[in-house]
């Protein structure tokens, strides 16, 4: 079997963006995908473009890196001329800018999620060809298709902060049982008046799903039925 290392790590990806009163939870698995070779079991996707807006990233690793670091350079310019840090909705709106002018060469769908004086905590989904959403709550990535039906019975207004990060856990635990390129450990980012607070839950911390089998690390660890 071609394991095709060589070719572009992508984050086949579970990423999810949710509102509570009061901020914003984001969270990811951590994943990265070289074909059928796991690259990178513990990658950050989660990315800060400044100290009060995050990014959630998804699709081709390279894009979504390129794409951060030219927004963190903007955001700080403008800060920078404002005397004042950029809005959620600056930041949003520069990554769909740079998402549909450069449609035809970005494989990367992102959510943006942060607080500001302004308008409190939001969650802008900006997928694959530059469109921007406004939303209470968003997922992205291939573990997404898993989620939707979830989402819909699960999310609620006015929901705490706790019951947004259990919730979001929750989430990427369930996509990372079904969808194969998502794996790993849970990461998650809550943003809110008081600043940023980040969170780590590793894989083996994760509850198991239906026939789910217990992380191992190694194939000599299998149960006795699962090698018989």
């Amino acid at each position: 079997m071609d394991l095709n290392i060589n070719a572009p790590h992508s984050m086949g990806t579970t990423i999810i963006g949710v509102t509570y009163d009061g901020g914003v939870v984001l969270g990811a698995d951590s994943r990265t995908s070289t074909g059928m070779y796991v690259a990178n079991r513990a990658s950050d996707k989660i990315t800060g473009l400044t100290d009060n807006v995050y990014v959630c990233r998804s699709g081709s690793a390279a894009d979504s890196q390129v794409v951060s670091d030219y927004v963190r350079y903007f955001l700080h310019q403008h800060t920078i001329q404002l005397g004042q840090p950029a809005t959620v909705k600056v930041a949003a709106n520069l990554i769909r800018l740079l998402s549909y002018q450069n449609k035809n060469m970005l494989q990367t769908g992102m959510i943006v999620g942060g607080w500001d004086k302004y308008e409190g905590g939001q969650i802008y989904s900006v997928p694959l060809g530059g469109t921007i959403l406004k939303q209470p709550f968003t997922i992205g990535g291939s573990g997404s298709s898993y989620l939707y039906g979830f989402f819909d019975q699960a999310w609620k207004e006015g929901l705490s902060k706790d019951e947004a990060e259990k919730l979001v856990v929750k989430a990427v635990s369930l996509a990372i049982a079904r969808d194969g390129a998502s794996g790993g450990v849970v990461r998650t980012v809550i943003i809110n008046k008081d600043g940023v607070t980040k969170n780590f839950y590793p894989g083996d911390a994760l509850p198991l799903w239906h026939e789910e089998l217990e992380s191992v690390n190694s194939l000599l660890d299998l149960p006795e039925k699962m090698v018989e």
